[in-house]
């Protein structure tokens, strides 16, 4: 069922997500549905969790056995990667995943990587979060900006997110 509706949500974004779209593709009614999910709201919290992980398992992948600047920058193009791939999927990834029962535990686990692949530049507690937040906001800013057609300027779109990308390491150099 959850598969089904990632295959929505990639065809016709978040929006187009209903419980009965989901029913037909399972070739089930409607009402069979309410066997596995209570509503549309479960099953969205589903599927942020099944995107939630897709991110983990691939940026996991990406970063392991690196270190300082080539992990960070490893994961910074894996995000990008992910989202230029799958910008609709990437937006029905929940906002604050934390606070959300469902969601939480794969929520943390992305987060964890984050804190692992900053973990290099000493940063801990409130130092740990702003560097994230920071990561975050920058590759989610842009690679949303980018994968709904914003940057109409003909200037390399590479050269921009290197630039970024090296603003962001000074920043941690900072920190550290």
């Amino acid at each position: 069922m959850v598969e089904v509706a990632l295959g929505i949500v990639d065809e016709h974004g978040p929006d187009g997500l209903t419980l009965a779209a989901v029913a037909q593709g399972c070739g089930v009614a409607t009402p069979s549905l309410y066997k596995h999910v209570a509503s549309l709201g479960e099953l969205k919290a589903l599927v942020g969790v099944r995107v939630l992980d897709d991110m983990t398992e691939q940026f996991t992948a990406t970063v392991l056995g690196m270190g300082g600047d080539e992990a960070v920058v490893a994961l910074m193009h894996a995000y990008r990667s992910y989202v230029a791939a799958h910008p609709k999927r990437y937006a029905a990834m929940p906002m604050d995943p934390l606070h959300d029962p469902v969601q939480e535990a794969a929520g943390k686990k992305l987060v964890g990587v984050m804190y692992a692949t900053l973990r290099g530049y000493g940063l801990e507690g409130p130092a740990a979060v702003h560097a994230t937040r920071r990561l975050r906001v920058l590759v989610h800013g842009f690679a949303s900006i980018e994968s709904g057609g914003g940057f109409g300027l003909p200037e390399d779109l590479d050269l921009t997110y290197d630039q970024l990308i090296q603003m962001y390491l000074d920043s941690l150099r900072k920190d550290s």
